[in-house]
This record gives structure tokens, C-alpha cells and sequence, in this order.
């Protein structure tokens, strides 16, 4: 049965037009301008519709393993549908949930332990059909872990691994090139001083040399698996070049402006936090998300750690005067993430794509999504 939805204000590739949409079975049949008279057309009442959003990297599944520190929430799918739940609320239709492997500091980190346990959860959801939106693991691979390697086995044969990032949390360089920084931030998550200033001493001596051996390794398994790569944090030229060398196709989060350059120069694509966006600046000290976009240097925005953060980054960057309209705002979470990761039937709105959809509109500079579809089906 087809589905018509009129009086809506269709988010297109570069513009947003008054119009209508018709789906059937899952797919995009037809898109015109106008108002359509047909019985059982759905009045939209003039709101947003827009393509389903893409989340590239989010850790947010790991707030619902670990609601509190040291709580380890014991039913591992439960959390994962609290977490499907909080995307689809925010528009997003297609999420690549960034499971960490490996941890900062081997000796305290948890990440070890929950591992593998959202692996599974990602996993028997997306087999039992329980999800409202379209899950992929995105598996980040914290390189300073000396046990690294060891905590991937197994997971790289699941069909669902779609891309991996490499990341080297080293205290002096990349994110936390400033350790000062690095320290307050370890210490307003309870940390006490002399705790801190014990595990900074412990990740400088053996950071380095960890990743130093687990890089290319890991680059070896990403290969011989045919998923593609991100680099993470790029800081100097050197970190994309070496990025590039070893056939990454994304920088994510690049932390400067000289490093984006690069990355755009080096044909690798960019992602950004859209926390980074609404906040007006990174919480680590990075270069500004809403600069990399206006100077043309941004492929993607992440929401990271914020879900929501998505669809208010887009109101954001194409508030005021600037150069970013809203169709094209809209793109950093839409096509421009589903070109990145070789999402051709999704990410626009066009006959013959997929019918994700998301329906909002806005009160003041704050969105509210009414409703979002995945693949023709209506899941909030």
C-alpha cells in the first residue's frame, strides 16, 4: 500500500521545497512540489521532512552498559534497545554504534569487560529484528592497549563490522596534546590527583610503544577484511600523511585546522562532533567544528556522545547569516555520511532510495522530531 505525505517541507539535495512524497514497500516512488488532493494523503502541517539521519561514531551505547561508575548493567540487549530507542527519537535511521576495544589504561579500564558484551547485543538485536533503526559496528581500536589484538579476535568476522577507526589516546599528542587539560578532565571524573598524575606517568611511558606495534597490525586486519578505515584525532600533517599511506578514507575529528586542510588534501574525508558545533567549540581544546564547515573542509557531523546533537548542530549552523543553508546543513547528516560509507540506496530524498525518514519541525531554535520511518515503516 503506498504511503502519501503532503504539505510537507521536503529537505532536498540543496534546497527545501513544499511538496509531497509517496513510499511503497520500503522505497521512495515519487516526489513532486505542490500539495496532493489524493484520499489518505497524510498532511504534514508544513513540518520538515527530511532523509533519515546517519551516525557514523557514537559511544553512546556504552552510557547504557555503564549507567553509573563501577554499575555494569546486567542485561546486556536491554541497554541496547534504550540506546536504539534514544537514536530513533533523534532522527537517526542508520547508526555505525563505535564499540571501543582495548582501553586507555589496562590495568582499571572496564571497556575490557563490556567488550564483548555489546558486541553481542548489537549483534542478537539486529538477529532477533527487536531495533527500530538499522545498527552497524563500528569497532574503535585503541591502539595503546597492549592487549588490543588479543581483544578484536573473533569480532572482525561479524558481517555487521563495517568500519574501524585508529585511535591512540597517548597523553602529549593528538586530543589530549595538552596533558594539563587531559588531567582536569580525568580529575572532574573522580579521579583524585595523585591517581591521576600515576596513570598519565603509566599511558606517556607505554603508550607509545603499544601503538607503535598494534597500528599496522591493525591496519593488516581492517585490510584483509575489506572495511574501510578512519584515522582519529589527526593533529599535524604528519598524522594524515601517515593516515593516507596506510589507505584510510577518513579523518575523524581532526583536532586543527592545518590537519583538515590536509586530510581534504589528501582526498580522505572529515567528521566532526556536532556537540563540538552546538557548544560552540571542543571540550578538549580541538579546532571548531563550525569552521571546518564554513571553510569547506567538513564532510560529516558525529554526534558522538550527544544524540540529539544532530539535528540541533544542523539548526545551528544555518542560523544567522552564514554560509550554510539548512538543505545544506542538513546534508552533513544525511548524504554526505551515506556517500562516505558507500550508502547508495539512502541518505536523500529521491525515487528509488530507501524511505528513511525523519518528520520535525521547530520550536524556537530547538528541534522536535514527530516521527521517524526506516525502510517505509513508521518506528516512533
Amino acid at each position: 500500500m503506498e504511503t502519501v505525505l503532503t504539505n510537507a517541507r521536503l529537505v532536498l539535495d540543496d534546497a527545501i521545497v513544499t511538496g509531497t512524497l509517496a513510499h511503497r514497500d520500503g522505497v521512495i516512488r515519487d516526489i513532486s512540489e505542490g500539495r496532493s488532493q489524493a484520499p489518505g494523503a497524510i498532511d504534514l502541517e508544513g513540518d520538515l521532512l527530511a532523509p533519515g539521519l546517519i551516525e557514523i561514531h557514537t559511544d553512546n551505547l556504552e552510557k547504557h552498559f555503564v549507567p553509573r561508575p563501577g554499575v555494569v548493567w546486567p542485561n546486556p540487549l536491554a541497554a541496547a534497545l534504550v540506546h536504539d530507542a534514544q537514536m530513533a527519537a533523534s532522527g537517526v535511521t542508520t547508526v555505525f554504534d563505535a564499540l571501543c576495544a582495548g582501553g586507555y589504561d589496562a590495568k582499571n579500564d572496564y571497556r575490557r569487560a563490556i567488550f564483548p558484551d555489546m558486541v553481542a547485543a548489537i549483534e542478537d538485536g539486529v538477529r532477533s529484528g527487536a531495533f527500530r533503526i538499522e545498527h552497524r559496528i563500528h569497532l574503535r581500536c585503541e591502539l595503546t592497549d597492549p592487549a588490543l589484538i588479543g581483544d578484536l579476535d573473533g569480532h572482525l568476522d561479524s558481517p555487521l563490522v563495517r568500519l574501524g577507526s585508529l585511535m591512540d589516546h597517548t597523553p602529549g599528542q593528538r586530543q589530549w596534546r595538552d596533558v594539563a587539560t587531559l588531567k582536569r578532565f580525568m580529575t572532574s571524573n573522580g579521579l583524585s590527583e595523585t591517581d591521576a598524575d600515576e596513570m598519565l606517568a603509566r599511558r606517556m611511558a607505554a603508550g607509545a610503544e603499544n601503538a607503535a606495534r598494534n597500528r599496522p597490525q591493525v591496519v593488516a586486519l581492517f585490510k584483509a577484511r575489506g572495511a574501510p578505515l578512519a584515522s582519529h584525532d589527526d593533529t599535524t600533517e604528519a598524522h594524515v600523511a601517515e593516515a593516507a599511506a596506510e589507505g584510510c578514507a577518513i579523518s575523524e575529528f581532526p583536532t586543527t585546522l592545518a590537519a583538515a586542510r590536509a586530510a581534504k588534501a589528501a582526498g580522505l574525508a572529515t567528521v566532526a562532533g556536532a556537540p563540538n558545533v552546538v557548544r560552540g567549540g571542543s571540550h578538549s581544546g580541538g579546532v571548531s567544528a563550525r569552521e571546518l564547515a564554513e571553510d569547506g573542509l567538513l564532510d560529516a557531523l558525529s554526534s558522538d556522545y550527544v544524540p540529539s546533537s544532530l539535528l540541533q548542530a544542523v539548526e545551528s549552523l544555518a542560523a544567522g547569516d552564514g554560509p550554510i543553508t539548512l538543505a545544506q546543513a542538513f546534508g552533513f547528516v544525511t548524504s554526505r555520511p551515506a556517500a562516505m560509507l558507500g550508502l547508495a540506496d539512502r541518505g536523500r530524498l529521491a525515487p528509488g532510495l530507501r524511505a528513511d525518514l525523519v518528520r520535525l519541525r521547530f520550536a524556537g531554535r530547538t528541534p522536535v522530531v514527530r516521527s521517524v520511518v526506516v525502510a517505509g515503516e513508521r518506528v516512533t
